[in-house]
């Protein structure tokens, strides 16, 4: 589903703030795959996020999307094959619009517009049982204005609503960053029931250790803008945080330097 061949990012380069961000990163997903990403201030997570989402073009290598070449594609292109949230809860949802006006739009983003306004009944009783996947009670508030839910709700709808045309590759980085720990809790399990529900691939950028252990069905570290470590199934699911330390001062040959993920 995902096939990324040598990827080589550095920003600013030729000048004194020159940084190579990715440094011929690999990486290859099969359908359905649930990978969890971690590692270090500056390690290149974000970067290859926004290099898979077309942000800004790579300078060598190649991205294919279910075998799709969209190297060279800008973002609005790539746009069709990609859901994403990110790490500020307010950016993914309309304030000022009903929840169910904002479930609207992303659910007919990229389909044929006619002179036909409002939302039928039908839309409405699918928009509701979608958001009963959440649990938090937004399908008896759908003509609420977004504005007025909290953080945790808001993020939780833009989960939703990123996922609501079953995107081929699902993007979240640090998606519950911003998240007081409980809402966090709240919003990786409507996250962990939709990825499952369509069996969608998906790439998890987190900060915290024993989430990444927790969630998906894969474990991918970075560093220096490569991958350092990778692993799956029940070994994963073994793993402790003093292993994942472990392993990356094994690697790498130094200490991991956040200490956010290793005390959240």
């Amino acid at each position: 589903m995902l096939s990324i061949k040598g990827i080589k990012k550095t920003f600013n380069a030729g000048t004194v703030n020159e940084k190579t961000a990715l440094n011929g990163l690999n990486l290859h997903l099969k359908e359905g795959d649930f990978v969890t990403v971690i590692g270090g201030n500056g390690a290149g997570k974000s970067t290859m996020l926004n290099a898979i989402a077309g942000t800004w073009l790579v300078d060598e290598g190649s991205i294919l999307i279910d075998g799709v070449d969209v190297t060279k594609l800008s973002e609005h292109k790539r746009a069709k094959y990609l859901g994403r949230v990110f790490q500020d809860p307010m950016t993914g949802t309309a304030a000022s619009m009903q929840i169910e006006e904002n479930l609207a739009l992303a659910d007919r983003r990229g389909k044929k517009r006619t002179l036909k306004s409002g939302i039928t009944a039908k839309e409405r009783e699918y928009y509701k049982e979608q958001l009963k996947i959440l649990d938090l009670g937004l399908e008896n508030r759908m003509t609420a204005k977004v504005g007025l839910l909290s953080g945790g709700q808001r993020q939780a709808l833009t989960l939703l609503m990123a996922t609501l045309q079953k995107p081929k590759l699902l993007l979240l980085d640090e998606h519950t960053a911003a998240l007081d720990p409980k809402t966090a809790a709240k919003v990786l399990e409507a996250t962990d029931k939709i990825v499952a529900k369509d069996n969608l691939t998906t790439i998890m950028i987190t900060h915290n250790m024993k989430d990444a252990i927790a969630h998906g069905n894969r474990l991918i570290m970075m560093y220096e803008g490569n991958v350092i470590y990778d692993v799956a199934g029940e070994e994963k699911q073994k793993l402790t945080v003093a292993d994942l330390l472990k392993k990356f001062e094994e690697v790498s040959g130094s200490e991991f330097a956040n200490d956010r993920a290793i005390l959240t």
